[in-house]
């Protein structure tokens, strides 16, 4: 079953179990697919779907601050269970030694020697990485295996 399939058969399942975040959540992922579909005419695979979720996640988290700030606990609440909904969706994440790995052969492929490399590395691994690792994490260990390599 493909992801968009996934996300329709759960949208249904939400519907007739009334659980209004669930279903709202995934309204806004298959909006997020549908805009991107009529505007660049093409038919999302599950890659392009992955894409949109972490957007999705992305936003969720950005907002986070904001509640926390004005003390709703209901809705951060709600955001984090949104949360939890979007990353059902993505593929099982790398743990930071399997991120670890990814980043040494990047580093050893591009010849990277110093923080000045950050950007070639960066986008090997996110390519390698892409839906199964949080780009902060990666930066992260990235970042670590670079000064630890001068």
């Amino acid at each position: 079953m493909s992801l968009k399939e996934q996300l329709f058969a759960d949208l249904k399942e939400a519907m007739k179990q009334k659980d209004n975040i669930l279903k709202d959540t995934i309204q806004m992922v298959r909006a997020g697919i549908l805009q991107i579909e009529k505007d660049k005419k093409i038919e999302l695979e599950d890659d392009g779907i992955i894409e949109v979720i972490i957007k999705e996640i992305k936003k969720c988290y950005d907002v986070l601050p904001d509640f926390e700030k004005s003390g709703r606990q209901d809705l951060i609440d709600e955001v984090n269970r949104k949360i939890v909904i979007l990353k059902s969706y993505l593929p099982e994440q790398l743990s930071v030694e399997e991120i670890n790995e990814i980043v040494l052969c990047a580093i050893d492929e591009t010849g990277a020697s110093s923080m000045k490399d950050m950007g070639k590395v960066m986008a090997l691994v996110s390519e390698r990485t892409k839906g199964r690792a949080d780009n902060k994490t990666v930066s992260e260990v990235v970042k670590k295996a670079l000064q630890n390599n001068n």
